[in-house]
């Protein structure tokens, strides 16, 4: 029996790539003298373009292109993590639908694992991105190496093939908001990766945002880092010491210079709104922790489904 390659695509208002990428996917697929079957999983969150439609007539034409459909917009870290949990396969690809990730390296990370890799990310060397974006991300991926207990893959996409070991482990796993990347690199303790260029959006507009940078980034901290709260911590401990020295210097200055001695209103200003800045920064990171606590305590599904086609 041959064995099963699943490759999971989740898409949002991708009505210009989605069928043109599922007919490179199975170009690429039936011509590589790949003695595997092959399934492909798209999950669409709850698109407001023509994209569900495509995928409905591309699930008719060929049966081995699979749906899911979520009944509302559960985000793109969700979605992507519960159409790879769904996938039956012996190895389980994941690429975007932008083309960012490029079809044509699926061959290559299948051959890197035949030769026995369990997880192969897929990793940039160069982007065609903006500049700026670009050293973001690798300013991003210092610090959260710099801070985490687990280290992660630089310029790593998040996409790649993992094998149907570490899928069942990913399972074990009850986490409602999942940082993929490092949830991966619990199960393993070597991970590879097939370095590329990555080539800008073929179609259509990125889905990324800084916002949705920002909250991947601070998700990727607060998972897999506790040295945020012990900063915090440490900075309330400084704070408050040199609070209290500086305020038995003025008091016995006051005493030995009653007369002369001249508080001003400015210092208490400054140090009024510096003092209130670290207090609403400590707050925020604390927050963040919380927000995530109640998240968690939820234990909310990943996604609620609204269809499923030519799952057997």
């Amino acid at each position: 029996m041959k064995k099963l390659i699943s490759i999971v695509i989740p898409t949002y208002n991708e009505e210009v790539n989605i069928a043109e990428l599922c007919k490179q996917i199975e170009f690429h697929m039936n011509n590589n003298n790949f003695n595997y079957n092959y399934e492909l999983i798209l999950i669409d969150n709850c698109s407001t373009d023509s994209t569900q439609k495509i995928i409905r007539d591309l699930c008719l034409k060929n049966k081995k292109i699979k749906a899911i459909f979520n009944i509302r917009n559960f985000g793109y870290i969700r979605s992507p993590y519960y159409g790879i949990l769904q996938a039956q396969g012996d190895a389980v690809l994941h690429i975007t639908a932008d083309f960012q990730d490029p079809p044509e390296l699926i061959p290559q990370l299948i051959k890197k694992w035949e030769s026995g890799s369990k997880v192969v990310f897929l990793k940039r060397t160069s982007s065609s991105e903006n500049f700026m974006i670009e050293l973001i991300k690798k300013f991003f991926y210092y610090f959260i190496n710099l801070i985490s207990e687990i280290k992660l893959q630089n310029n790593v996409t998040g996409s790649g093939i993992f094998d149907k070991t570490i899928i069942f482990k990913l399972k074990k796993f009850n986490d409602p908001y999942p940082y993929f990347r490092g949830l991966v690199l619990e199960t393993i303790d070597k991970v590879d990766t097939l370095e590329f260029h990555q080539p800008r959006r073929k179609h259509g507009v990125s889905k990324s945002n800084f916002y949705i940078l920002f909250d991947y980034a601070i998700m990727g901290i607060i998972k897999h880092s506790k040295l945020p709260l012990r900063i915090v911590t440490i900075i309330g401990l400084i704070s408050s010491f040199l609070a209290l020295l500086v305020g038995i210097f003025f008091l016995f200055y006051k005493f030995f210079y009653w007369d002369s001695f001249q508080f001003g209103l400015a210092p208490l200003v400054i140090g009024l709104f510096f003092g209130v800045s670290i207090l609403i920064f400590m707050l925020g990171i604390i927050g963040e922790y919380i927000g995530h606590i109640l998240t968690q305590v939820r234990n909310q599904p990943l996604v609620f489904e609204k269809e499923r086609i030519n799952f057997d």
